[in-house]
């Protein structure tokens, strides 16, 4: 049979055969891609493909093993009692927040495990075991001499004052909002000049960046977000006493770091620096992002810079499986090794910034030369008295860092130890009432209250640092941004209780006169803690620029 056609009219056999073929093509494109869709989802290669295409210049062979942590934005908590292995060590995704939550917490000596509030920062009033227990090592240090005061040109801070000195009203009006402030450049020139002895003013400037202006701002610092109703604390800066500590400049910064790499290294105090940083830098430019399940790593094309971070909760070697009459499943210290994940890729690092200390609260066995020599919240033996405690273990663990970055025989960049950051929970620890509600502004003189474990825990990280630094035998550089007694005046800094953004969430006391869960550990941003990042700026612009005059 065939149709039939009007005269004039072509046939339908007389078609080009180019349709037929398109339609052919069309259904088997459709069917291949049925296909793949089935084979990625039952065996999804996704991860294994990217990790290809994310190694950038210097840091492609910056492959870590997959303990190093997934990198999440959004930390889940982390119990006293963890088990840990170096097979599947535990992701930063269920350890960063932990510091958040009950890093600090109070358990009864020997308690193995602890019920605590997944969200609630802690505070280290009282952590140690036995505090002045008596430490027998088999080495022996003038301490007085270690802890005098910190080397390399930093001074302990001995008295802050809040308020704009008398020649301080100048600064405020000429520091501008951008990313870039050429104009006060150049006014802290002064190498000497000590910039953690000052005083808190008020910038009516405000901030660089605002919580909307920020895409990796972690939500629980995202205070104004998460609906904090005053905002005042963003507008203090500090001011050292005999110079100028310039407002922050992204693009002065990506310079001076052209071609380099800044990792921050440690806890999750590390990573609300770190976000600090980008926050500010992203007002300049927006980094590419070249992270991975491994780290985070963020990529600035104009200046070929990397923000990296690492997390680290110790910053010393750690273990898990049964040692000597510790069991498995505790977290074991290596007080004298180095953690062994950091020391094969931080010659690839030209700034270092160290971040650790509230850890040191958190379960886990000390072993020093081989043989177990205390533990927090772990000892089984009470007849038997521990030789370090976690206090002396936090000193022992930074002279440990840094003493491996000082003799390490490829590195040469700056090490910079970024002192003890204080929490604020007045009026009890984390779980006995412990709050920093209701505070909108610094601390005034007079108004300080000492805190004993933030003093001691600083003074054995103070000399840790000093004893590494007798130590050195490359051409690295170890500084020490000591922030601890100026930051103490900024109880106004923290989320307290604005971590989330549940509008049903708890803000004020309840019935029975209990304040609500609340961090009073990590800072606000904007907040203080961007004051962080004009330390670290001077400190590598002094370097820097001093090395190039020197060569000049």
């Amino acid at each position: 049979m065939t149709w039939a056609s009007p005269k004039g009219s072509i046939s339908m056999n007389q078609y080009p055969k180019t349709v037929s073929w398109i339609a052919v093509s069309v259904g088997g494109l459709a069917m291949f891609l049925l296909f793949a869709s089935w084979v990625l989802v039952s065996f999804p290669i996704g991860s294994t493909v990217r990790g290809y295409f994310y190694g950038v210049d210097s840091l492609q062979k910056l492959e870590f093993s997959s303990s190093l942590g997934n990198q999440n934005l959004v930390d889940s908590p982390l119990p006293n009692n963890v088990v840990m292995s170096d097979k599947d060590a535990v992701s930063e995704s269920s350890s960063d927040k932990d510091l958040g939550s009950d890093s600090n917490s109070q358990v009864p000596s020997g308690s193995s495990s602890s019920s605590v509030d997944d969200n609630v920062e802690t505070t280290p009033q009282t952590l140690s075991n036995d505090t002045n227990s008596q430490v027998s090592l088999s080495t022996t240090h003038n301490e007085s001499e270690d802890v005098a005061k910190p080397a390399l040109g930093s001074s302990n801070v001995t008295e802050i004052s809040v308020g704009p000195e008398p020649n301080d009203t100048t600064t405020s009006s000429s520091d501008s909002k951008s990313g870039s402030n050429p104009a006060s450049s150049d006014l802290s020139n002064d190498a000497s000049c000590d910039l953690y002895h000052g005083s808190w003013f008020y910038d009516s400037s405000g901030p660089q960046y605002t919580n909307n202006t920020c895409p990796v701002l972690t939500q629980m610092q995202n205070c104004q977000g998460n609906g904090r109703p005053d905002n005042e604390y963003e507008n203090w800066r500090w001011k050292p006493l005999q110079c100028d500590l310039p407002r922050f400049d992204a693009r002065k910064f990506l310079e001076l770091m052209r071609g380099k790499t800044i990792a921050f290294i440690g806890d999750s105090v590390a990573r609300n620096h770190m976000e600090s940083l980008l926050c500010i830098l992203w007002q300049v430019e927006a980094p590419k992002n070249r992270g991975n399940k491994k780290m985070q790593r963020y990529y600035f094309k104009s200046t070929n810079t990397f923000v990296v971070r690492i997390w680290s909760s110790w910053l010393v070697k750690q273990t898990s499986e049964a040692f000597d009459f510790a069991p498995e499943g505790v977290a074991k210290l290596h007080l004298d090794a180095p953690d062994d994940r950091l020391m094969d890729v931080i010659p690839q690092f030209d700034v270092i910034i160290f971040s650790s200390g509230h850890w040191f609260a958190k379960q886990s066995v000390y072993i020093l030369n081989n043989e177990i020599v205390g533990g927090q919240l772990w000892w089984p033996d009470k007849s038997k008295q521990m030789k370090i405690n976690n206090i002396e273990a936090f000193g022992i663990s930074v002279e440990t860092i840094l003493t491996a970055l000082a003799t390490h025989p490829n590195y040469t960049g700056i090490a910079i130890v970024r002192s003890y950051s204080p929490d604020h929970y007045e009026g009890g620890a984390w779980n006995t009432g412990g709050s920093c509600t209701g505070k909108v502004r610094p601390l005034a003189p007079g108004q300080r209250v000492e805190n004993g474990f933030t003093n001691i825990m600083h003074e054995k990280q103070v000399m840790g640092f000093n004893r590494a630094i007798k130590k050195l035998t490359n051409k690295s550089k170890l500084k020490l941004m000591d922030i601890t007694k100026a930051f103490e005046y900024r109880h106004d800094g923290h989320p307290g209780p604005y971590r989330s953004p549940d509008p049903n969430k708890q803000t004020k006391r309840g019935p029975d006169g209990k304040p609500p869960p609340q961090d009073c550990l990590h800072w606000c941003m904007p907040g203080p803690v961007d004051t962080w990042n004009e330390f670290v700026l001077e400190i590598i612009r002094r370097e820097y620029e001093g090395s190039k005059n020197l060569s000049s």
